[in-house]
C-alpha cells in the first residue's frame, strides 16, 4: 500500500495521463510521466517526467526506480517495457491484461470463453482467408486489425459494393479478424474498478454516440432496462476477476432489441480509464481517474454514487475553441487538456452537464 507522498509512474503524457495526475495531487500522491518526445500535455501537471522511448531500457530501469507502481494510460504498451518494468516494481493492471487486450483476437476469444456473448469472428491473415471469412460470416462484416486501433482506425466494413481485396488494402494488410456486424440500437459502456484487495465496483451504464467513430457524447442515465444495466456490470465484474485486473476499466457493448427483447454482445474492453467515463469529473462522487489511483496505491475504492442525469460532450478539434461560451455556463464541468494543436479529430477537451 502507498502512502501519501510516493509517487505513482504513468506510461504514456496525454490527457489521462493527466487527468490521472491531477486527480493523485489531492491525495498526496505525486505521479511520475515516462513518454516519448511529442505533446505530451501530462507533463504540465506532474512533479516529474522522463522523455525517452518505450523499448530504452536503461531509462525504463531509472523510471522504475524512481516510482512505487508503475500504471499506464494506454494499452498499446509494448510487451518489452511491461517485462522490464515488472522485474523492478509493481505494474498494475498486470501485464497480462496488456497482452489479452493488445491483440482483438485474443480478446475476443478470452471474452467467449468466458462465457460471454460476443460477435462471431475469424482470424484473417491474407486477401484469401478474408474471402473464406465472407462466406462464413456474410455481408456486412467488420474487418478490423489485430492490433493498435482505436476512433476507428484499422477497420473497414464490408458491404455488398466493397470488394475483399479493397477491404484488405483500407486496413494496411495487416492480420485481422473479421467479425460479424451486429444490427444494434445502441451502444452503451461499463467503466469499472478492482481493488488490490478485490473489491469490485461499477458505475451506472452509460450511452455512446460517436460521430466519425469518435464518441462524440455520453449521456446517463442510458435507455435500457434494468436487468440489462445489471447484466452488463456482472460481466464487467466477471472479466475483472478472470483477468485478476487492478485498476479501472471499460467494457463496451452493443444493445440490440428493445425491452424484455434487449440482448448484449461485448464489443471490446479497454485495460485503462476511458473517455466514455469522462463524466464521472463532476458528475459523480469518485472520478473514474481517483478511481484508478486508489486502486493502483492499495488504497479503499470510492463510491461510485452518480450526482443527476449527465450528459459528457468531447471538444475535437477546433470545438476547443467554445470554451468561453462553455465556461460562462453555471455549473458545467469543463476540462481542457492543454494541448498545443488542435488538429481535426483530435480531442481537445470536454465538457459535463449534471442536472441535479
Amino acid at each position: 500500500m502507498l502512502k501519501p507522498g510516493d509517487t505513482i509512474g504513468i506510461l504514456g503524457g496525454g490527457q489521462l495521463a493527466r487527468m490521472m495526475a491531477l486527480a493523485a495531487a489531492p491525495l498526496g500522491l505525486k505521479c511520475h510521466i515516462f513518454a516519448p518526445e511529442g505533446d505530451n500535455p501530462a507533463f504540465d501537471v506532474a512533479a516529474a517526467h522522463t522523455v525517452a522511448g518505450y523499448e530504452d531500457a536503461a531509462a525504463l530501469k531509472a523510471f522504475a526506480a524512481a516510482v512505487s507502481v508503475v500504471t499506464y494510460e494506454f494499452e498499446n504498451v509494448p510487451a518489452t517495457t511491461a517485462d522490464i518494468l515488472s522485474a523492478q516494481v509493481p505494474v498494475l493492471p498486470a501485464p497480462r491484461a496488456l497482452a489479452i487486450t493488445q491483440d482483438r483476437w485474443t480478446e475476443k476469444s478470452f471474452i467467449r470463453d468466458l462465457g460471454l456473448a460476443v460477435p462471431d469472428f475469424v482470424a484473417v491473415s491474407s486477401v484469401e482467408e478474408l474471402e473464406a471469412a465472407l462466406v462464413r460470416l456474410g455481408r456486412p462484416s467488420v474487418l478490423k486489425t489485430r492490433r493498435l486501433g482505436y476512433d476507428g482506425k484499422g477497420q473497414a466494413i464490408i458491404r455488398d459494393d466493397v470488394t475483399a481485396q479493397a477491404a484488405w488494402d483500407a486496413i494496411g494488410r495487416a492480420p485481422a479478424i473479421l467479425e460479424a456486424f451486429v444490427p444494434f440500437e445502441r451502444e452503451v459502456s461499463v467503466v469499472a474498478a478492482r481493488s488490490l484487495s478485490r473489491d469490485v465496483v461499477a458505475y451506472d451504464v452509460c450511452e455512446n454516440r460517436h460521430a466519425h467513430h469518435i464518441l462524440a457524447e455520453t449521456v446517463l442515465p442510458a435507455a435500457i432496462s434494468a436487468k440489462t444495466e445489471q447484466a452488463a456490470k456482472d460481466a464487467a465484474r466477471q472479466i475483472a476477476e478472470a483477468l485478476d485486473y487492478v485498476g479501472v476499466f471499460a467494457v463496451e457493448f452493443f444493445v440490440a432489441g428493445f425491452g424484455d427483447q434487449e440482448a448484449l454482445s461485448v464489443n471490446e474492453i479497454a485495460p485503462r480509464v476511458h473517455n466514455s467515463g469522462h463524466w464521472t469529473l463532476g458528475g459523480a462522487e469518485t472520478s473514474q481517474f481517483e478511481q484508478h489511483i486508489r486502486a493502483v496505491a492499495g488504497w479503499p475504492l470510492g463510491s461510485v454514487k452518480r450526482l443527476g442525469r449527465i450528459s459528457m460532450e468531447n471538444l475535437i478539434g477546433d470545438d476547443v475553441m467554445r470554451w468561453p461560451e462553455l465556461l460562462a455556463e453555471p455549473g458545467l464541468v469543463v476540462e481542457i487538456y492543454g494541448k498545443r494543436e488542435a488538429r481535426p479529430g483530435r480531442k481537445m477537451g470536454h465538457f459535463t452537464r449534471v442536472i441535479r
